[in-house]
């Protein structure tokens, strides 16, 4: 099965270096940097404010543990969002073209 990551993170520069990150380690075939997220939400019991962007990754099953413990160890923030869906269906051109990406060339 294939997932939808989304992660946010402070600057288009942070975005950047944890996109190549993720794909040099193949545990994404994609990322998507979507700029111009306004984030409100809660932090250390306050409400707060600030402009992010916001990463698409496209990704396996198979790679999911393994890009979320990247994505934590590689974040700046001490609670970065991860969230995953799983995608049932799709392109089976581009959900091979993801399969063939995402797999672990060791």
């Amino acid at each position: 099965m294939h997932q939808i990551v989304l992660v946010t993170v402070p600057s288009l520069d942070v975005a950047r270096q944890l996109a190549t990150g993720i794909l040099e380690r193949r545990l994404a075939a994609c990322a998507n940097l979507v700029p111009g997220v306004e984030s409100h939400y809660w932090w250390e019991g306050k409400i707060c404010q600030e402009n992010e962007i916001l990463m698409i990754l496209k990704t396996t099953e198979a790679r999911l543990a393994e890009l979320e413990t990247h994505v934590l160890e590689a974040h700046p923030y001490d609670t970065p969002e991860f969230l995953a869906w799983p995608l049932p269906t799709g392109s089976a051109r581009y959900l091979e073209w993801l399969t063939t990406n995402t797999a672990d060339s060791e």
